[in-house]
């Protein structure tokens, strides 16, 4: 049981380490977009799990949560990022055209 805990507390450790560094964090994702700002595809949450990966912070696309699912037009957004089940860390997005 001792070991089981301090795995677990390994585990919420290393997800708030992670969630301190995306703290604050501003992401801009760069797409085709029409005049009307609806966007050619969408931007799902491997593009926002990639982005935020290449600012130094690995993240998987399971824990990037779109609750009103991808995201079709341009615009900012406040995305929830859950690291664990008790870490919540909220990044924002722009979504701009090219």
């Amino acid at each position: 049981r001792a070991e089981l805990e301090a795995q677990a507390a390994e585990v919420m450790a290393e997800a708030s380490k992670r969630g301190e560094q995306l703290e604050g964090m501003a992401i801009t994702i760069v797409v085709k977009a029409g005049d009307e700002g609806k966007l050619y595809g969408s931007v799902g949450t491997q593009d926002i799990a990639d982005a935020v990966t290449a600012k130094g912070v690995e993240i998987e696309k399971s824990e990037v949560k779109l609750p009103e699912g991808t995201i079709r037009e341009l615009g900012e957004y406040e995305i929830d990022i859950q690291l664990h089940s008790d870490v919540m860390i909220t990044i924002q997005l722009s979504v701009v055209p090219e």
